[in-house]
């Protein structure tokens, strides 16, 4: 490597430590001390970097709350696409996207403090943001996935993209209540009634042939 090429390779990797220090700290006072109690200030002061800087990297608090929301966001799939990859038995396309919500519960269900995070502040334009765009080199594009998994499916949808919308409103309100409050059931009792409804919502959108 040339001096030139390691010179560029330092500073590249000291702005990702630097943006990465900036959204763990974002992270820790939004689920701490509460976003709208958080101000820039109080970010750049625990991350130890300059005020300036903060914006080198994001337009304001509801900027780095949002790339937060989709890095947290793809980190979950990216964790249950993993585990469906991992396993080749399961091959329709009801099981599989039933699979990805069950790891995406078991993985909430393990970390309450991001499940509180993600339910209180995201939309369905941020979520679909998350899908879309990475934030770290270890996001994935979830949209790539489910469109693959849409064409090799033996069956087409009315509306693809509605459907995944309709599937993930439900498994986040839902579950929000069962595994903070326990209401009005446990995770584990509300899981059976929750993949009928999945199962129902995919059945639905099946374009049934003349």
């Amino acid at each position: 490597m040339s001096v030139t090429a390691e010179r560029v390779s330092k500073v590249d990797k000291n702005k990702l430590q630097k943006e990465n220090s900036l959204l763990h700290t974002a992270f820790e006072y939004f689920t701490t001390k509460g976003f709208s109690k958080t101000s820039i200030s109080d970010i750049v002061e625990k991350a130890g970097v300059a005020k300036g800087t903060f914006y080198l990297y994001f337009k304001d608090k509801y900027d780095i709350r949002n790339k937060l929301i989709a890095h947290k966001s793809s980190q979950l799939f990216r964790n249950a696409a993993a585990e469906l990859e991992a396993d080749p038995s399961i091959t329709d396309f009801t099981d599989k996207i039933i699979k990805i919500a069950d790891s995406i519960i078991d993985q909430l269900n393990s970390n309450q403090t991001l499940l509180t995070f993600i339910s209180k502040n995201l939309s369905w334009g941020i979520f679909k943001s998350a899908l879309e765009k990475k934030v770290s080199d270890d996001d994935i594009d979830f949209s790539e996935i489910y469109q693959k998994m849409l064409n090799i499916s033996p069956y087409k949808f009315e509306a693809p993209e509605t459907m995944l919308f309709m599937i993930i409103e439900l498994v986040s309100s839902t579950c929000y209540s069962a595994i903070l409050y326990k209401e009005p059931c446990t995770l584990d009792e509300l899981k059976p009634y929750l993949y009928d409804a999945i199962r129902a919502i995919i059945e639905r959108n099946k374009i049934k042939d003349n």
